[in-house]
């Protein structure tokens, strides 16, 4: 299961930053800049092949990939074919072309999911435009700790299917059986990620306000698909909502850190999307592709930050030159860049430690020597 876990998860990373790459090369292909070698993943190298001027490389380590571009750090300036040769305007499209690529990325898996049909809230979704309506269902959309619910291990994305023998066809349906059968122990019929499981689980007589006698959140849902274009409307619209929730978060995290010196929510490194990643594929297709649509705009967006060694900091470089209307000096540029990068890296370092600790990953894998 961990390895499964592993393998999914960088594939989807490599997946993700493929096309981040693929937005830079085509666009500074478009521009006739030369680039020198596109990777799939880091070296050391597997193999590659050559066609033209690109050598095309798989290597050995598995954390995205890369695009080698002829005078990407303003270097052979008098090269027609470098980089640095380029106008602001080019060299900016060239920059940005792998941000746009990644919120394009997460616009075309939206409609597609759409397209295709997802499980959605009937409550919260003007179906007057759905193509096809179908399979409705009770699901689990939040799980409160110290609870039943949580005790027993529902998850959410669980759907009931039954109450005892009694079937559950709606939210009223499981809400009236479990007010007949406070303090008693019941069976619940539950699908989850492909299996049908049974839990037992005993509903409180009295519990606090707002947190029912299970301790769960329900919504009444189906599997609902769109034509086309309205699968493309909305592939649109949840790109953007999903951005704009996205940049608030990061402004909330911001704010908190700069007024109280703490994140007001948890931060996820890799391992903690490795878990993500996991929990995703327990919910089937159609849930890994949501979380690779939110993955690639979270990474559109971190890119996009104006900050040393990435995209948006190369930006900046180029906005300082179009209004002192020269380049900044190029060692400054590189060191720049070079502390950003470590700083990031120290951020990874910090953020992992803290997910192997919250998770207990240590624990999990020395149990697996016994």
């Amino acid at each position: 299961m961990i390895l499964t876990t592993i393998v999914l998860f960088l594939l989807i990373l490599g997946i993700i930053v493929f096309f981040h790459e693929l937005g830079h090369f085509f666009m500074a292909k478009l521009y006739g800049v030369k680039v020198e070698e596109f990777g799939i993943g880091f070296p050391p190298k597997i193999f590659g092949f050559k066609k033209g001027e690109t050598e095309y490389t798989l290597n050995w380590i598995p954390l995205g990939g890369f695009c080698k571009i002829v005078g990407e750090d303003g270097e052979n300036k008098k090269d027609p074919r470098s980089f640095g040769s380029k106008s602001i305007f080019q060299r900016f499209q060239i920059i940005s072309a792998g941000v746009i690529m990644n919120f394009f990325m997460a616009f075309v898996i939206y409609s597609i999911v759409f397209m295709v049909g997802a499980p959605m809230d009937l409550r919260n979704e003007d179906l007057s435009k759905a193509k096809k309506v179908e399979n409705q269902e009770v699901m689990i959309i939040d799980v409160l700790k110290e609870t039943p619910a949580g005790s027993v291990g529902l998850r959410v994305g669980d759907v009931v299917l039954k109450a005892n023998e009694k079937k559950i066809n709606n939210i009223e349906d499981l809400q009236s059986f479990t007010q007949e059968n406070l303090g008693q122990t019941v069976v619940l019929t539950i699908y989850r990620g492909g299996e049908t499981i049974k839990e037992e689980i005993i509903p409180r007589k009295e519990y606090p306000k707002g947190e029912g006698a299970m301790g769960v959140s329900l919504a009444d849902t189906a599997k609902v698909s769109f034509p086309i274009l309205e699968s493309i409307k909305r592939g649109y619209e949840r790109t953007v909502l999903l951005t704009i929730f996205i940049i608030a978060a990061f402004g909330g995290i911001i704010q908190n850190l700069i007024t109280t010196g703490k994140t007001a929510v948890e931060v996820a490194g890799p391992v903690g999307i490795a878990t993500m990643t996991s929990q995703a594929a327990s919910l089937g297709f159609i849930a890994i592709l949501n979380f690779i649509a939110l993955i690639s705009v979270n990474l559109a967006i971190i890119n996009a930050l104006p900050f040393p060694a990435l995209d948006g900091g190369r930006l900046v470089f180029l906005l300082v030159e179009k209004i002192k209307g020269s380049p900044i000096k190029q060692e400054w540029e590189a060191r720049a860049n070079n502390f950003g990068f470590i700083l990031l890296m120290a951020l990874m370092v910090v953020v992992t430690f803290g997910d192997i600790a919250k998770l207990d990953v240590w624990g999990k894998v020395m149990g697996l020597f016994g």
